[in-house]
């Protein structure tokens, strides 16, 4: 089956769109969340090579960076069991589950760094979108649902969240800095008229 990539185009052109009116953080999250649950609430638009697993870590996949870097929009593929470690984001984030399930456990950073696990582990299915931000809650861990299969989100971030600068927090405290990069070095061609 072909992808059906004007979906991906018509998100990106409507997401550009939002950010272009120069919203408050709040506005955009709230306006953005619903556009990010109509692109994952259909299951037929992302192309097979940026939705494989590695048999070791999870995989994050660059969708689309925006040429003024206001946004990026990356697949994370999970593989069975599979988890991030504990992480902040430093920029907003808007997540939708595209297919299987995902566990989102927030957290709060008591002194020396050290990460507090806050309320229960949210559970993500397909369609459901959350967000993140330094302003609202940004240190989560996230993990696939599933020990037998494949789980993919989507994210939207509020900058190129792979050439950004974050951190990772150890369990007995303190951090770790990194950026993650991004697991492709070619991208899709969205704005191709026959996709």
């Amino acid at each position: 089956m072909n992808p059906n990539l004007s979906r991906l185009r018509e998100f990106v052109t409507a997401f550009g769109a939002l950010v272009a009116t120069r919203p408050s953080e709040a506005e955009l999250l709230r306006e953005g969340a619903p556009l990010l649950a109509g692109l994952v609430s259909v299951d037929d638009w992302l192309p097979d090579e940026f939705a494989q697993a590695d048999p070791v870590r999870y995989t994050q996949y660059l969708l689309h960076a925006d040429s003024e870097q206001r946004f990026s929009i990356v697949s994370f593929v999970w593989g069975p069991g599979q988890s991030t470690p504990i992480h902040d984001h430093t920029v907003w984030g808007i997540i939708g589950l595209l297919r299987g399930a995902e566990y989102s456990q927030p957290y709060r950073l008591s002194p020396g760094d050290r990460p507090i696990a806050q309320d229960p582990a949210k559970r993500l299915e397909p369609g459901q979108v959350e967000v993140v931000s330094p302003a609202i809650g940004d240190v989560h861990q996230v993990r696939n649902a599933f020990d037998d299969r494949v789980s993919i989100s989507i994210h939207v971030y509020g900058a190129n969240i792979g050439g950004v600068q974050r951190s990772v927090y150890l369990p007995e405290g303190g951090r770790k800095t990194f950026v993650s990069g991004y697991s492709n070095a070619v991208l899709p061609n969205i704005w191709s008229i026959t996709a």
